[in-house]
Formats: C-alpha cells, structure tokens, sequence
C-alpha cells in the first residue's frame, strides 16, 4: 500500500517559556534549520500563530520582540518542507483569529465563493417568486403561454439540442429529458423550468431543479444541471 505524503513529522507541544529560557540548547537542537508553524499562548489561551522557515530564529526572537511578555507557553509544529506552510498559517488565522495576530491570513489561489453565492441565491430567489405565480396553471398552459409571448424557456440560452435528466429522490432514480425546446418532460407531462420539473418530481410547492436535476456533460459524468450556468 502507498504511504500518504505526511506533513507534520514531529511536534512539541505546551512547553513553558520558562523551559525555553532555561534550556536554550535543547529545544533549539530540536529546531535549529527547521521549518514549520509555531504557537504561542498566553494563560492557557491562543495568543499567536506563525511560520517559519527557521523556528530556532522565530523563537529566540519572540523572547524579546513586542510579544515578549505576551506568552507563557509555546507549540512547535515541525513540517516536511515548506510548501504548503503559508497556506496552512492563513487557515489557521481565518479559523482561529488568535488575539496576537495583527493580519488576516490570505490564500494564493483559493476562489472566493461569496458573490458567486449571493448571486446565484439572488437568481434562485427570483426563479422561486416567478414559480409562485405560475403555480397555479397547468404545465401545458404555461407552455402556450410561453409560445405565444415568443418568449425563451429558462434552459433554451443553455442547450444545443435534447438531452435526458436525472435525479434520486427517496431512493429512487428519476429520469427526464430536456426538449429542443427547452422545456421539460418528464412523467408524460411537460414543464418549462427545471425548478417545475422538480417539485413536481417530488411533489413539493417548490424545488431548486438547478440543483435537484443532473446531466451528462459526457458519456458517465453526470453533475447538476446548475454546472450548465458557469
């Protein structure tokens, strides 16, 4: 069996500033050239966290730096390289918020999901309330309805032609197919949104269909329908 890359190979942990001071040697034996993520305390509580590519040089700074008289005990944490330290540090800072810790930490490449987020719950919102008012006309109103306005189906700006649809519920497997169209079949009846197509799936008022249904965006990969958005 492959062994897992490991990060942390060593560690010591709770040791006493007072310890630090009065052998030196030892623990800088222990992280002389080292590298790794440190962490100070102070009554028992996180006061601190930081990296370090030398943590002999980190700690005997920390002794009179403007933490000095902040901390009373300390963590060392010794990693197999240094490539994924910063990373670690900032999500520890992001999670933790330590009370010594003047920055926030920050990822190198990681995507910030929150405007995704509030736009797509701003879309999902809008698609609720415009179900709402439709809900109670038949599907195949709603159908000739939209034919006559000349009006798009929601999947229209997002298909090239048919294509079938699935999803679990309670488990069972529920299929569907999206028309040329744009519109929905499924269970013999049409539908003109996915959302539609999905509470009447599970017999619900409403249904997020973006999320409920998925599709085959190639032969056995099958996500959410929502991946059609992005």
């Amino acid at each position: 069996m492959k062994k897992r890359a490991q990060l942390v190979c060593q560690h010591l942990e709770n040791i006493s500033r007072e310890a630090l001071e009065r052998n030196p040697e030892i623990i800088y034996q222990y992280v002389r050239g080292r590298q790794g993520v440190y962490v100070l305390y102070r009554r028992g509580k996180l006061y601190y966290v930081g990296l370090a590519t030398n943590l002999r040089n980190r700690l005997k700074h920390h002794l009179k730096d403007r933490h000095g008289h902040s901390w009373d005990r300390f963590s060392v944490y010794l990693t197999i390289g240094d490539h994924h330290l910063r990373e670690l540090e900032a999500l520890i800072l992001r999670t933790v918020k330590p009370a010594g810790n003047k920055q926030k930490g920050k990822f190198a490449r990681s995507e910030d999901l929150h405007r995704r987020f509030r736009r797509d719950s701003k879309r999902n919102a809008l698609a609720q309330i415009d179900e709402l008012f439709i809900e109670y006309r038949s599907p195949r109103q709603r159908l000739n309805e939209l034919e006559k306005s000349g009006h798009k189906t929601v999947l229209m700006e997002y298909i090239s032609g048919p294509m079938k649809l699935r999803a679990f519920f309670k488990g069972k497997k529920l299929t569907a197919r999206v028309r040329r169209n744009g519109t929905i079949r499924f269970a013999g009846k049409i539908y003109t949104s996915p959302s539609v197509a999905g509470a009447a799936a599970v017999k619900r008022r409403s249904c997020n269909g973006w999320t409920f249904w998925e599709y085959e965006r190639a032969p056995g990969d099958w996500v959410k329908l929502d991946k059609l958005r992005r």
